[in-house]
């Protein structure tokens, strides 16, 4: 049974920084691309970030360019959303997602594979 598990949520101060963790287990995610969405309450799921299965390609939604990273490692089949400067509009739950394909998508039928969420709150 495949399962990815978001950690590293929390409450945090405009202008802080957090590290969002996803562990997957059940499957190798090696060759696949994983991303980063999130959802605020009354708002539909965004994208936030992708990366590629090789690391080589990121892709990041322009409301998080320039403040937010993705990353991965795959020896401990995890990703990384490494988020500073963050802003009162970050608040939401966040979401891992890992695909069955290898290129980094900013589509979410793209991603098969979904976490339960972690809540990301900032207060201003």
């Amino acid at each position: 049974q495949v399962q990815l598990v978001e950690s590293g949520g929390g409450l945090v101060q405009a202008g802080g920084s957090l590290r969002l963790s996803c562990v997957a287990s059940g499957r190798t995610f090696s060759t696949s691309a994983m991303a980063w969405f999130r959802q605020a309450p009354g708002k539909e799921r965004e994208f936030v970030a992708a990366i590629s299965w090789s690391g080589g390609t990121t892709v990041y939604a322009d409301s998080v360019k320039g403040r937010f990273i993705i990353s991965r490692d795959d020896a401990r089949n995890t990703e990384y959303l490494q988020m500073t400067s963050l802003k009162p509009e970050d608040t939401a739950v966040y979401y891992c997602a890992a695909s069955r394909y290898p290129s980094s998508s900013d589509l979410l039928p793209s991603y098969e594979w979904w976490g339960q969420g972690t809540q990301v709150t900032v207060s201003s």
